[in-house]
């Protein structure tokens, strides 16, 4: 197969560095080397080839598909519902790359040169029809006039082709191609055009997807040019794919983007991340759209059958992983990660997705899981409990068939990770706990205090995780330090001859995780960057973990002075060496022993310059957030995978690990309150409507006091407010007394109150004081 034929795969392309092409008049400038493309996980685009060749949808059948809606959809008034016209002697739409599967990748710059596909030179191009001024006067004079030959004609010429694409939109016709970095397009030119489109006559429009019908006819084929991809650049903008009726036309275009050559998608990575945000997110909302409504469509018969079109849904895929991709390559990002979510797919079999790609991977089968950005969290966290629940289920299997094969008495406790601590010595009871019962991580967690009457429901655990973590924190334990600039927690990194309480920490996390648990843990992003380096354990113990590259925006989250110090150190414009007299060196004061460590060999002796800075800074951050703390973050790294060892940790960005971990810290009691459920009380009682005032003017510390009071913790867990399942029961005892809550069911038992005063004093009282159960 050719270079041109090949697909990327979205596990993790190799970095690609094009060949320049030629000029008319001689060779341009060498382009830049091109990153790697790695937005969507891992599998690949498979999927594009799941139809047969004798299931390629043809121009003249998806044209005729359409027709038979022609009268429904002349009836409406809307200048967005569009029809085709009889488009005769159309030659059939041929089949692109369908065998996208290779053996071996190999980049553009692996190839010997004669290898390589040849770069056609720049085509010569048709003169540029109008500028946007004229455009824009001749549309407002049909607008008044009522005669719109002359905007009629200029789409009939600008569409019928991709050269006329280009002619109408390019900056300079004549200009070679510099950089990566732009298109040469007139966006503002692009935005015109489409914006006046929706609001011109019929025919107009039908001329319009006429022409792109026949531009995609005659680009099918051979080497592309850079003019290729500005047209498909240009033609992807199009609002028109809004509506569903154009929906075959958008699917032939986004197959045809899909089954580009990787250094093609680079270069359509880097346009696409100098589009406006409002312009960026229609891309987005229209591909996701798309998706949807080939799962769930409103009218089943808008469109060919599932098995003649099961390339749309990866073709749009692979174009959204090229999105993603720029959206990431962005500092702040052109939208949230979160804007990329498909919340339709939260109704589809999520397991059926996850087996297929754990039994299929990156072969000929598609699943949603090789593009784990467009999976919302809330979805992700139902696979990971479905693939825990699972992996617990055959785990406690394994335990009763040891017993039964031995002949010993079945005992139901083997059918739980059981915990028995003592308070007065948490870390030391629970660490030996963990150590002696390893076999037993992934079993259902219950916790028991000793000496304590207490049946494990659910609060017993929570407190237990609650404990165990104030305590492992506090300064004064030495394991982590606490910094009040970003309100955060760091691994210390004082030397010490046993890591295993490290571990034991990345244990609590991985079973809370694993247990469905919210922590109130403060670590910052980057530490969930390493959690997942790599998001699977290697094989191989020598190799390290726990390590990623690392920046100064990293270094910012934890120390924020000292970021800034050495972002002060990166813009001087003095004389560094005589100004900073610094050397590869750093010191850090262990136990009251100042110590010197080099950054690199014979780094004392090696003076930081104007010329080598970029490389001290860069070894600075990597020294501090890397190599200084690599024992104790490998053992709570292992500690959290012996737990949490899962393919599914794949899907996750670690963003999304923090709010499995930690929950959202953003409250809602409003959302809170909307969803309680009432025991002995109505929502309408006065006690319930002096709560319900009492809380929502409580600050957010009084608020999250109450949330840990009556839950066990103060986040909000992945599904939101309404996940929490809030109850509150009528307690029928003397209005003296406190609010009670048990944890384990998430209830609030409220006496009725006579005044909103009382209320609200006792309530203070009862949330303020909340540890532990008083039992002996």
């Amino acid at each position: 197969m050719s270079e041109v034929d090949r697909v990327p795969s979205p596990a993790a392309p190799p970095a690609v560095a094009a060949t320049a092409p030629e000029e008319k008049k001689g060779k341009e400038p060498e382009r830049e080397k091109l990153p790697p493309i790695v937005s969507a996980g891992a599998g690949a685009t498979a999927g594009l080839d799941r139809g047969s060749k004798g299931q390629i949808s043809t121009s003249s059948s998806f044209i005729s598909t359409v027709n038979q809606k022609k009268e429904a959809a002349e009836s409406r008034s809307s200048p967005t519902h569009l029809v085709f016209p009889n488009i005769k002697n159309v030659r059939d739409l041929p089949p692109i790359c369908l065998d996208v599967r290779q053996k071996q990748r190999t980049s553009i710059d692996a190839l010997s040169s004669e290898m390589k596909t040849p770069v056609l030179p720049e085509p010569i191009l048709p003169v540029q029809p109008k500028t946007m001024k004229d455009f824009l006067e001749d549309v407002e004079k049909a607008k008044s006039s009522g005669d719109w030959k002359t905007v009629h004609d200029f789409y009939l010429t600008m569409f019928d082709s991709f050269p006329e694409l280009n002619a109408a939109f390019k900056k300079d016709a004549s200009a070679s191609f510099n950089t990566i970095e732009d298109s040469g397009i007139n966006a503002k030119f692009v935005n015109a055009v489409y914006d006046a489109l929706l609001n011109t006559p019929q025919d107009i429009q039908k001329t319009v997807l006429k022409g792109i019908i026949n531009s995609l006819l005659r680009e099918w084929k051979g080497p592309r040019t850079k003019d290729d991809l500005r047209a498909y650049f240009i033609l992807l903008q199009n609002p028109q794919f809004n509506n569903t009726s154009t929906y075959v036309i958008y699917a032939h275009l986004l197959r045809q983007i899909a089954t580009l050559v990787e250094a093609d998608h680079h270069f359509l990575v880097h346009w696409f991340k100098k589009l406006s945000q409002k312009r960026f997110k229609q891309l987005v909302e229209r591909l996701l759209q798309f998706i949807s409504l080939r799962l769930f469509p409103a009218k089943p018969e808008e469109f060919p059958p599932i098995s003649k079109c099961s390339w749309w849904i990866p073709s749009a895929s692979k174009v959204l992983a090229l999105l993603n991709t720029a959206n990431n390559l962005v500092h702040p990002p052109l939208i949230p990660y979160t804007d990329f979510y498909n919340s339709t797919l939260d109704h589809i079999d999520l397991m059926e997705e996850y087996h297929t790609w754990q039994s299929f991977g990156n072969s000929h089968r598609f699943s949603f899981c090789q593009y784990p950005f467009v999976i919302s969290i809330a979805a992700k966290k139902i696979i990971i409990q479905r693939d825990s629940e699972q992996q617990m289920i055959s785990i406690a299997r394994q335990s009763l068939v040891d017993k039964v094969s031995r002949r010993q008495r079945p005992d139901m406790n083997m059918l739980f990770l059981n915990m028995k601590v003592r308070r007065t010595h948490l870390v030391s009871d629970s660490l030996d706990e963990l150590t002696r019962k390893r076999a037993d991580l992934k079993k259902k967690l219950k916790v028991t205090f000793v000496g304590e009457a207490g049946l494990d429901m659910g609060g017993l655990t929570k407190e237990w995780f609650l404990l165990l973590i104030r305590q492992i924190f506090h300064p004064d334990y030495g394991m982590f330090t606490y910094h009040k600039d970003s309100y955060c927690h760091w691994f210390s990194s004082f030397k010490c001859d046993n890591y295993s309480e490290f571990r034991l920490v990345g244990i609590l996390m991985g079973l809370a995780v694993y247990n469905s648990i919210t922590l109130d843990i403060r670590f910052p992003p980057c530490c969930y960057k390493k959690l997942l380096s790599p998001p699977i354990v290697p094989n191989d113990q020598s190799m390290p973990v726990g390590i990623c590259s690392v920046t100064t925006d990293d270094l910012c989250q934890i120390m924020p002075e000292l970021a800034h110090g050495l972002s002060e150190l990166l813009s001087y414009e003095g004389n560094v060496e005589e100004d900073f007299y610094s050397t590869f060196q750093v010191f850090q004061e262990e136990f009251g022993i100042i110590k010197s460590y080099n950054l690199k060999p014979g780094g004392d002796k090696i003076a930081v310059t104007n010329q080598n800075r970029k490389e001290y800074v860069q070894l600075y951050i990597d020294f501090l957030l890397n190599k200084s703390i690599y024992k104790q973050f490998a053992a709570f790294y292992y500690g959290f995978h012996s737990v949490c060892a899962s393919n599914a940790l794949m899907l996750l960005r670690p963003e999304e690990v923090e709010i499995l971990v930690c929950g959202s810290p953003e409250l809602d009691m409003h959302a809170l309150q909307r969803s309680t459920q009432y025991d002995g009380y109505a929502k309408t009682d006065l006690t319930i409507r002096y709560f319900w005032d009492v809380v929502l003017g409580f600050p957010l510390d009084l608020q999250k006091k109450l949330l840990h009071f009556t839950t066990g913790s103060d986040r909000v867990p992945v599904g939101g407010m309404a996940d929490l399942n809030f109850k509150i029961s009528k307690n029928e005892t003397s209005t003296n007394w406190l609010p009670v809550a048990h944890t384990c069911f998430n209830q609030l038992c409220l006496p009725p109150y006579k005044s909103k005063k009382d209320l609200k004093q006792k309530l203070i009282i009862g949330i303020s004081n909340s540890e532990g159960f008083g039992l002996e």
